[in-house]
């Protein structure tokens, strides 16, 4: 496995860029938002890479830190979620809204990558929604994106699974709660919204 590309990019392109290591040019494909940050050819860059192998090709992809490539690894573990709609999905959310959109259950934000349909959408969050509220930056992630609000929603879901409610019927509930609360900081607001939601 090749953990990382470092060496003077050559080429640029939409999908992809050229690296070259020791007269050895490696192509790694990347997403549109890893390419546009790219300085111009000539300069040295260096990309950690996830490396597929297949019985007819050894193919990287690119990315300029570890947590998209924590990211792009853990979308394809999702069945149907291949390295070509990872890409997709990186390109058009940034890391910080690709997590919020799946611990959130925004299955329209995802609708907007291309190749991402209602049910892969639905799939991605289904799959995923756990394991990526186990991993540190994700916390991070969503506090950056929305540092109050997401906070309070969170409470608001382990305070209705402790009630021994389901966690998604519980998210749907936070998140609709969320959105008519006079006061979206004040939690208790929000859990007595969303326990009204809950047992119409």
């Amino acid at each position: 496995m090749i953990a990382h590309v470092s060496g003077e990019l050559t080429l640029v392109e939409a999908d992809h860029v050229v690296i070259d290591v020791g007269g050895v040019g490696y192509k790694v494909y990347a997403p549109l938002s890893v390419i546009a940050e790219l300085p111009k050819p000539g300069t040295r860059v260096k990309l950690h890479t996830y490396t597929q192998v297949k019985e007819d090709a050894i193919t990287l992809y690119g990315f300029t830190d570890t947590v998209q490539l924590n990211l792009f690894e853990l979308l394809l573990t999702v069945t149907g979620v291949g390295p070509k709609v990872a890409l997709n999905i990186l390109s058009v959310l940034p890391v910080e809204s690709t997590v919020e959109a799946i611990s959130r259950d925004d299955t329209l934000a995802l609708n907007r990558v291309p190749g991402v349909g209602n049910k892969m959408a639905q799939r991605i969050v289904l799959e995923l929604r756990e394991k990526i509220m186990t991993l540190a930056w994700a916390e991070k992630a969503r506090a950056a994106a929305a540092p109050g609000e997401a906070a309070v929603v969170q409470d608001v879901v382990e305070g209705l699974v402790a009630l021994g409610y389901d966690r998604q019927a519980a998210r749907r509930a936070a998140d609709q709660a969320l959105s008519s609360a006079k006061d979206k900081r004040d939690t208790s607001e929000v859990l007595r919204l969303a326990l009204m939601q809950l047992t119409k």
